[in-house]
Formats: structure tokens, sequence, C-alpha cells
């Protein structure tokens, strides 16, 4: 006669039965706790918008136009710009210097050197009020890698944070605001001492400031309704949707607080698509952008993307051109981006 599991579960001694209950005990708890803390990482506030896309309003066709002619003369006209065409970088330095100039705020140059090379974040502050200890960074890199002209990758980011910059230059923010064009992203600077966030990030840290969000925009203006145009990491493919129309809000754990606040705001006031995730910073793609300086400084800091490789086909090529840019939908997230910050920072909402 076959004997059953159960057959034999009774011919165990004592000891070793009670021994093997606290064990499945034990992995029942343990496999609990981990679907408790996945579902923490991925459960976001609120719901991501679902249907037709309103109309632009006045405001977002103007918002278009704009991030249109800043980002053809960022990534089209200057183009290639990093290490290797010091020119192009430092044109691109000046073309945003002198827009952000537009704001009436002073533009602060912080300078560093690297092989000869001297190179520039650029930021604008707008003072707080009754917080004004308290800083929102709001910021993207400017330069491109190395055999791309870099226009989702990351125009999109460069103009985005110059726009708001100017949206947000006759307001009187709670808490302080800076809006900072960081330099060197990319390879072979990414993830090192000299990369412009990280320096940026040294010396608020150097400084005793209290940094209270850092909001990284990079590559955000590609998206696509087709059901497999979305990629992820594993697991993730199984908790998000299979279509590259949202707009992604990514942080590691420790900044998960600030990545529910912000997504929760946008999508209280934007319809458009979300989604966010506060993950362990091993998985791939959680650090790929500015944030990441600011994370090894102690401070909280999310990405905001269209989640780049995982959707966009031209990613770091020579076909990363201003023409494979959505700027309707790229105008709607800016939109939406303005009224998150102005929660953020303490402001009434601004005129839709």
């Amino acid at each position: 006669m076959r004997e059953t599991p159960k057959n034999l579960l009774l011919r165990l001694p004592w000891v070793n039965r009670a021994a093997l209950l606290r064990l499945t005990i034990l992995a029942i708890i343990l496999s609990i706790l981990i679907n408790w803390g996945w579902f923490a990482m991925i459960q976001m506030p609120g719901k991501s918008f679902q249907g037709s896309l309103p109309p632009l309003t006045p405001k977002e066709v103007a918002l278009r136009n704009t991030l249109r002619k800043d980002l053809e003369k960022l990534a089209g006209e200057i183009g290639q710009r990093h290490y290797l065409n010091y020119k192009s970088l430092t044109a691109a330095a000046d073309f945003l210097k002198s827009s952000l100039a537009t704001t009436g705020y002073p533009v602060q140059q912080q300078g560093y050197t690297v092989d000869n090379q001297t190179y520039y974040n650029l930021e604008v502050e707008i003072p707080g009020t009754d917080r004004a200890d308290e800083i929102v960074i709001v910021g993207g890199h400017y330069d491109s890698v190395f055999g791309s002209p870099g226009a989702n990758d990351n125009g999109t980011g460069a103009v985005a944070t110059l726009e708001l910059a100017r949206l947000f230059a006759d307001k009187k923010p709670s808490r302080t605001l800076r809006f900072v064009e960081f330099v060197n992203e990319e390879p072979p600077f990414f993830w090192t001492e000299n990369m412009g966030s990280f320096v940026y990030a040294k010396r608020c840290k150097d400084r005793k400031e209290k940094v209270v969000a850092m909001l990284s925009l990079e590559t955000m203006g590609y998206y696509s309704d087709k059901i497999g145009s979305q990629n992820y990491p594993a697991p993730l493919s199984a908790f998000y949707p299979l279509q590259g129309n949202f707009i992604a809000f990514i942080g590691n754990a420790a900044s998960g607080g600030l990545v529910r606040e912000v997504i929760a705001s946008f999508r209280r006031h934007t319809q458009f698509p979300s989604e966010g995730a506060a993950l362990p910073g091993f998985v791939t793609g959680v650090g790929w952008s500015d944030q990441w300086s600011f994370w090894q400084q102690g401070y909280p800091g999310l990405m905001i993307t269209d989640t780049a490789p995982f959707r966009y086909p031209y990613y770091h090529t020579l076909d990363d051109t201003p023409d494979k840019v959505d700027y309707d939908r790229l105008a709607r997230v800016v939109a939406g981006l303005e009224r998150a910050i102005a929660d953020l920072s303490g402001l009434s909402q601004p005129q839709q």
C-alpha cells in the first residue's frame, strides 16, 4: 500500500511533528509579511486616471508650445552635450542660464572641475515664507549621453524644470523652492562623486540644509496606448499596466512617504494616468537618476519619469530627437506637476 503524506506525518516522532508544525507556521507568517511588505511598496493613494484625456486647456496649449520651442533649441540646435562635446555642453548651460534669468531671480552657478574642465549646476531659488528652512528641490539633468542628442533623455526633464521655474516665479511658497539644472548625470559620471547632482546634494548636507523633498524630472516625453508597449524589471509586470501611457513616480523605500504625498496630489488635481512605487534601491532602475545623489546624503527623493528604457525605443541612441516627444502629454504632466509642487511647497492651487 502506498503511503500518503498524511500517513508519513503521523508516523513521525512527536517532537519532529511539533518542529514541522512550527516551521509551517513560521513559513506562513513569513509569506504574509513578505506579501504585506510588497503590497505596501506598490500600493499608492488615489486612483490612476482612466479613459479619454480631456482637451488641453489654453494654459496647457501655451505650455506645450514653450516646451517644444525650448527642447528644439536644447536637443535640436545644440544637440549632443556631454564632457566629450564640452562646447555644446557649455552652450546648453548658457541657454538654460539665460532662460532661468527670465524668472527675475538670480541664477546661481555651482562650478566644479574634473580633468581640467569646469562644469556647472544652475539654480534658481524662490524663498519660502513661514517655513523657509524647509527646502523643496525640483531638478533635471541637462547633459546627454555620448552618441545621442538627448531629446527625451533628458531634454524633457531639463525644459520641464525650466518651465516650472517660470510658472512659480511670481509665487510666495511657504517652503523654499529651488529649481536646479544638473550637469553630468550620464556616464562616466553616473553614480560617482563627480555626478552634478551628487556635488550639489553633498553641498546641501555640508551646509546642514533641511531638504524635505527632491523631485528628479527624468525622461518624461514618450507615451503609447499600445498593449505591450510597457516593460518592467521582474516581477513588477504582474502589478502594473502593459500600456506605456502613464507617468511614473518612483522612489526608494525610505522615500515612500514623499512618493505617496506627491502622487496623491497629482492624482487629485490631474486627469492623466499615473503609477507609483517605493521600492528597495537595489531594484533595477529605481536609482537611475539624480534622486540617487540625494539618497546618499539621507534626503528623500523620487524620480518622475516615463520609465525610459522600459518604454522608450530610442533611449540612448542617435534617434532620441525632438520629434519623438509627445508634447501634448508632456504639457499635461508638467501642468499636473505644477499643482503637486504647489501642494508640496504650501501654495494655493494655480489657475488652470
